[in-house]
């Protein structure tokens, strides 16, 4: 009977010439630039440079994938290390085989140099990066899609997978899709993240710290799940009982941190607020020079027109004098000519009487 089902990929890379595109490794490097683009944008937001993620994500990034790499090979050693395998195969990480355990770990050593380096304190940068990370698991796991790997039981259900490769002891067949299983859960962990942030004002790596606990929780009934060969221990898949260890410890953190240090931090990078108010001191020179300027035109304007009255003030005066000066030249005459018909009628009437 036939059925709904998902279907694999008939092949995982493509060859451009003699460069392989490989459909796991474009899932890793997408995840990756996804987590330091929103990493960026919650760091911004918490006060932090533009920028700085991605500088220390330099260093995070090479140390979780040795990390990651690392973990799978230790705990799947077998793989590699046993009769009939080759051991160089264990190098080969673009077939698949990342433990995110190790990842995080040892990424987590990384990101402690990057931000020492810059001088910044580690739980806000990796709370920042919390819920990117979570979407990068998302869709890194797409690539084992490509692969043909991480799935779980035989399933009749309409989004069973079908597994077509036989390599590796593969059996063809319609499995549960827990790679889907995972990216779906993923994402519901960085929404859950970037609410809890927003609604409790997560800080000093609690934020991490619920992404840690929620991820182990999907990751535990999802590795139930899981029928590919893995070392078990009193019934438990290894991964199994490190979601159990690690979840209780990202519990633990959350309430001794909540109790020695609540709230969150209000400087996340030293200097960035700096930053900022030298942006906004030299916006205040600015405008404090132009209404400077704006009162030095204005008193210039007035001086301007202080003079011109004073001018205009000289002028009058200078025509009153003038005018004055004539008034009493001419009352000096009139009073010369009155005086000399005085005497002329006198020297006149003296003439008579002789």
């Amino acid at each position: 009977m036939e059925f709904a089902y998902i279907p694999s990929p008939s092949r995982g890379v493509l060859h451009l010439g003699p460069i392989p595109l490989r459909g796991y490794a474009f899932c890793i490097i997408i995840g990756v630039f996804v987590a330091v683009w929103l990493g960026n944008k919650r760091w911004v937001a918490r006060g932090g440079r533009p920028g700085t993620v991605a500088d220390i994500a330099v260093w995070a990034v090479p140390f979780g994938l040795v990390g990651g790499r690392l973990y799978h090979v230790v705990t799947d050693y077998q793989l590699y290390f046993s009769e009939g395998q080759d051991w160089v195969d264990a190098f080969k990480i673009w077939e698949g085989g990342l433990g995110i355990w190790g990842a995080i770990a040892l990424g987590a050593v990384g990101a402690w140099i990057g931000c020492r380096r810059r001088g910044i304190p580690l739980p806000a940068w990796a709370d920042a990066l919390a819920p990117g990370i979570a979407l990068a698991q998302a869709i890194g796991r797409w690539g084992n899609w490509f692969n043909q790997e991480l799935y779980g039981r035989e399933t009749d259900l309409p989004w069973a997978l079908h597994i077509t490769s036989v390599t590796d002891g593969r059996e063809p067949g319609y499995y549960h899709p827990t790679f889907l299983y995972e990216s779906l859960w993923c994402i519901g962990v960085a929404v859950l993240v970037i609410w809890a942030d927003r609604r409790f004002k997560l800080g000093h790596g609690r934020a991490f710290a619920l992404y840690v606990a929620a991820y182990c929780v999907g990751r535990f009934w999802i590795e139930y799940m899981r029928v590919d060969e893995a070392h078990h221990f009193l019934g438990l898949r290894l991964n199994g009982w490190t979601s159990i260890v690690v979840f209780l410890l990202a519990v633990l953190y959350i309430v001794l941190s909540a109790r020695s240090r609540p709230g969150r931090e209000e400087i996340v990078e030293p200097g960035a607020q700096d930053d900022d108010t030298d942006g906004d001191g030299a916006a205040a020179d600015l405008d404090e020079k132009s209404e400077d300027e704006k009162s030095g035109d204005k008193k210039s304007e007035d001086d301007t027109g202080a003079e011109a009255a004073d001018s205009d003030s000289d002028s009058d005066s200078v025509e009153e004098k003038e005018k004055t000066k004539a008034e009493t030249k001419a009352e000096a005459t009139e009073d010369a000519e009155v005086t000399d018909k005085v005497e002329e009628k006198d020297e006149a009437g003296s003439a008579k009487k002789s």
